[in-house]
């Protein structure tokens, strides 16, 4: 291992701060990060001098989640850098990430890099954070305004007007682009992934129409448009295009491929896409194994998601004074007016940024408890399972989070039926329900687990539905599709998160 042979050369040569670099390098990579930590604020403190040394001792501890640990080390870099470009944005960054004050510290950033897309898509994410939307979406207009090719400033443009509740206008910036530049493939590519991710797939379907008068010979067009048609139930238009030999083999296609044969019932179709294209190693088609092995009456269904162990039902606390001050944190932070462009919410809203990140004492009390709650979960899941897209990791590593965020629905909102393919466990805690769900016997406002998506067609029932309760927390699969049912009234605030994939 890289990080074994790197921890060697520190230990012959503790001051070298040529070999602290790679020592920091190797243990990011590894998940080595708490192994790395002393003998970096060891070399750190004796050569105080150096801002290199206390920002790597600042990352690590960030990549740990422990920001309040990285703060006063990037506090110090930053001290004897003032200058340094890098440790002032990444100084911002964790300012951000944890929750504090961040737009004075993005504005020195982008003093120091005027011209750093990071930095300058950071600013607009603290002006948000802070209920400034409005200037955060006034700068990045003006920015992609004057760098039209600069995509991900679309992007994020895009996804702040669609926080906004503009979800309307979330294209402008690209078409007033396009019309300067209407030869600029990746600007019609960008424009075009928009649209999917958003599910308007007849805006896409629009786009795709007229990126064609203008670029020749683009298969990623051809690809667009045979999701879209599928999306919209023109499966017999769509099929036209799965056929086109530009698109055999092309990368991210057999999740589609898998979706076409299914809304066509052709079960034996998605099969055979499976057996092609099923890796342990790739989340992306394992929900569909799932659906595609119920429909075919396949034991494989049972051994993927089947087993009771795979999805905990653990309820945290009953101190509901304590859930009350959490749950005004989490109002709080509740800064968007509608939904993302490619979430599952439907009829409320979602934080931005790692919630767990954050140092209100409140939300560091539960990260705590769900880390707990995390180990304990993993320790009893069945045995280690190569084959297994969940039972294939390792359990002897410290938990990690690929996302977390809290949710809030109000009257029929819910939760569309969706899987997490950046993450290896998933759930959710609940903070507060309406009268509604918590009275009723009915199951408004439960969770639903092993049904799929609504737009598939398909006639499966969920495997498992969970009643909510304030201070409950459930984790499965990231594969499992999950959603809940709609409530009448209220509110329901939850956290979320995604435990990332052991190192």
């Amino acid at each position: 291992m890289i990080f074994a042979a790197a921890l060697a050369r520190v230990a012959r040569a503790p001051d070298d701060v040529d070999e602290l670099d790679d020592l920091a390098r190797a243990a990011l990579a590894e998940g080595e990060e708490e192994r790395a930590l002393q003998p970096l604020v060891r070399a750190a403190q004796r050569a105080d001098r150096d801002a290199r040394l206390w920002q790597w001792v600042g990352l690590l501890e960030r990549s740990l989640d422990r920001h309040r640990q990285a703060i006063p080390a990037f506090d110090r870099a930053a001290r004897t850098a003032p200058g340094d470009a890098g440790i002032a944005h990444g100084r911002a960054r964790i300012a951000l990430e944890a929750g504090l004050p961040a737009v004075p510290l993005f504005e020195l950033a982008s003093r120091l890099a005027p011209n750093d897309a990071g930095v300058l898509l950071g600013r607009a994410a603290a002006r948000f954070a802070t209920g400034d939307a409005t200037t955060a979406i006034a700068e990045l207009d003006g920015l992609v305004a004057a760098n039209p090719g600069w995509i991900e400033g679309h992007d994020t443009l895009a996804q702040l007007q669609a926080l906004t509740g503009n979800l309307a206008v979330a294209g402008e910036s690209y078409e007033r682009a396009l019309a300067r530049d209407p030869r600029y493939a990746p600007l019609w590519h960008a424009l075009v992934a928009m649209y999917v991710r958003s599910e308007n797939h007849a805006a896409a379907l629009d786009a795709i129409g007229r990126a064609r008068r203008c670029l020749v010979g683009t298969p990623e067009l051809d690809a667009n448009e045979a999701i879209c048609r599928s999306e919209l139930g023109d499966l017999a238009g769509a099929d036209r295009f799965f056929s086109l030999p530009t698109l055999n083999g092309m990368a991210g296609m057999a999740v589609w491929r898998v979706r076409q044969a299914l809304r066509k019932g052709d079960v034996a179709g998605a099969a055979a896409v499976l057996d092609r294209d099923l890796d342990p190693a790739d989340s992306s088609l394992w929900p569909y194994a799932s659906i595609v092995w119920r429909l075919a009456g396949d034991p494989r269904a049972h051994w993927l998601d089947g087993d009771e162990r795979l999805v905990s039902v653990i309820d945290l606390d009953d101190a509901l004074p304590e859930l009350d001050r959490l749950a005004t944190v989490l109002r709080g932070l509740h800064r968007a007016q509608a939904a993302h462009l490619d979430q599952s919410v439907r009829g409320g809203t979602q934080t931005d940024g790692p919630l767990l990140s954050r140092i209100e004492p409140e939300i560091e009390r539960l990260r705590a408890r769900i880390v707990h709650a995390v180990e304990r979960h993993v320790a009893q899941l069945p045995p280690i399972d190569a084959r297994h897209p969940t039972l294939r990791w390792r359990r002897d590593r410290p938990v990690r989070f690929a996302g977390s965020w809290s949710v809030r629905l109000a009257g029929q909102g819910h939760h569309a039926n969706h899987v997490h393919p950046h993450g290896w466990l998933s759930s959710a805690f609940y903070v507060s329900l309406p009268d509604e769900i918590e009275r009723s016997a009915s199951r408004a406002g439960w969770l639903t687990l092993g049904q799929p998506q609504a737009a598939l067609g398909l006639d499966l029932p969920p495997t498992r539905v969970i009643a909510p309760r304030p201070g409950r927390l459930v984790l499965f699969p990231s594969t499992m599709w999950h959603g809940t049912v709609p409530f009448a009234a209220g509110e329901r605030l939850t956290v979320a998160f995604d435990v990332a994939p052991p190192r």
